[in-house]
């Protein structure tokens, strides 16, 4: 646990970084919208997913206790994220001729699937729409009773221009209502709601509608922004500190959760909002919508037009973290090879470190411009990690602090010149933050390491038999596989290839 942190975080809000001074420290509420249930995730689903997870990572590295909550939304998002139109799950299910649950479930267990491989941690509660109908439909009821949403043939909508009288729609991402409503038309008139900027809490169900409740109101079903002010404020409060989401929720998704929580509970929903910037792929935002995405599953087995080869899950979760999250990042085939390489530097170094041993030798002083470089470098790592999660900085410090790694392991430079104290403090601090914090791991198959030990020990006894050919075969066999021999004064080891 690191102590006397001063953790900032760019408050969307506030438009400033903000010192994190938590509710009811040491406990945090972090609540993240999670995916709408139609599709396979794809790299766009992957950014907040590795963001959150690391902030999540973080902060309990910090000493908090983080409650994550992360929801699943499986009725309500309608096309194009608007109140008219189908639902995507149901026109999913129409499609698959499937109940619109076996596409819910499906999608879950595979947005589970590519979660485990990018080696997230699970949040604490994953809550889904349909599981809260009920605390719905209460919401609609207690912000119906504050004078702040109407009926309509059964549907009910929130009134903005009402709310805007005491509180400001639109703070969080700076619209401006009068722009808002100046820039919206309805359509011939047919509109039921009082002004084109209200937004639905609840709809009238077609008969044809496959997902819908009884209400108050007659059958129908909720919003899509409803269920987040609903299960955020059950499972963390009428405040929590923290929400986060990708930068394309801003509006009208959390705008419309900060009207809502205004409306029922008198106050802001979070302290603190975090928004990740997009992927793109040649300046343009991935998304379903436009069909220029890529599946994570497409990226691990390489089935895609766009792609040159397949990249590992740690690849993915690393190319993510070399951009500070308020940052687009612009994939391409080779800033993926390029993350590819030093993933692989930084596990190779992994492996180094956990394998170094201090020996003490007694003929070595403390080198103290060596010392104090090293303490210095852990310094810069935590400051980038304290200044709005920024990994990318972190990773820059962390190669920093391999290369002192790597002067040990290559004899280059004695771990007594260092000290104990500070030798260990690099040791774990490198680890920590690979494994604990930015969340990387090893990928090898199983028995790896027994098979490439008996392979390294045929190939030292080659050696020692000047029987060069089978040294070749063996060196060459291994490289065929991503695995390099290192021939060193005292030993043979190996590595990944980078």
């Amino acid at each position: 646990m690191k102590q006397n942190s001063q953790l900032k975080i760019y408050n969307t809000l506030s438009r400033t970084k903000e010192i994190f001074e938590p509710l009811s420290p040491p406990f945090v509420g972090m609540y993240v919208c999670g995916p709408t249930v139609y599709g396979d995730a794809h790299l766009g689903h992957g950014r907040p997913a590795i963001t959150f997870d690391t902030v999540n990572r973080y902060l309990t590295h910090l000493g908090m206790k983080v409650r994550y909550v992360r929801n699943i939304t499986d009725v309500g998002h309608l096309q194009g994220d608007a109140d008219e139109g189908e639902d995507k799950i149901a026109k999913k299910a129409k499609l698959e001729q499937l109940e619109p649950m076996e596409v819910a479930q499906q999608y879950t267990d595979s947005y589970h699937r590519d979660m485990l491989a990018l080696n997230t941690i699970k949040p604490s509660i994953e809550p889904r729409a349909t599981g809260h109908i009920p605390e719905q439909i209460a919401l609609v009821q207690a912000i119906m009773h504050e004078g702040l949403a109407y009926e309509v043939n059964g549907s009910v909508y929130f009134d903005v221009l009402k709310y805007n009288e005491t509180q400001k729609y639109g703070k969080l991402s700076g619209r401006v209502l009068e722009e808002l409503i100046s820039g919206s038309r309805d359509l011939d008139g047919q509109s039921e709601k009082r002004n084109a900027v209200d937004f639905a809490l609840w709809k009238n169900a077609a008969p044809e509608h496959l997902m819908k409740w009884e209400s108050p109101w007659g059958v129908g079903f909720p919003g899509w922004h409803l269920e987040c002010t609903a299960m955020s404020s059950k499972y963390l409060g009428k405040q929590f500190d923290i929400h986060g989401g990708g930068m394309d929720l801003m509006f009208p998704h959390h705008e419309c959760e900060i009207a809502q929580g205004n409306a029922c509970n008198h106050q802001d929903p979070a302290k603190y909002w975090m928004h990740n910037n997009m992927i793109t792929i040649n300046g343009q935002k991935m998304g379903k919508s436009l069909g220029n995405f890529i599946t994570l599953q497409e990226l691990f087995t390489g089935e895609h037009d766009l792609l040159e080869q397949a990249y590992s899950p740690m690849t993915i979760r690393y190319f993510i973290l070399t951009a500070h999250y308020r940052s687009t990042l612009d994939f391409s085939n080779d800033a993926l090879r390029a993350a590819q390489k030093g993933c692989k530097k930084i596990i190779n170094g992994l492996r180094i470190a956990k394998g170094l041993v201090f020996e003490v030798n007694q003929n070595e002083e403390v080198d103290q411009k060596q010392a104090e470089q090293v303490e210095q470098i852990i310094t810069n790592a935590y400051r980038a990690m304290d200044d709005d999660f920024n990994t990318a900085q972190a990773i820059g410090h962390l190669f920093n602090l391999l290369k002192k790694i790597n002067s040990i392991y290559t004899g280059q430079l004695n771990a007594s010149h260092l000290g104990k104290e500070v030798f260990e403090k690099m040791i774990n601090t490198f680890v920590v933050f690979v494994e604990d914090i930015l969340g990387l791991k090893e990928e090898k198959p199983d028995h790896q390491e027994g098979l490439l030990n008996v392979l390294l020990k045929i190939y030292a006894d080659a050696k020692l038999a000047k029987n060069y050919s089978k040294v070749d075969e063996i060196r060459g066999a291994l490289k065929e596989m991503g695995i390099i021999v290192k021939d060193m004064k005292d030993k043979i080891d190996w590595a990944y290839e980078e």
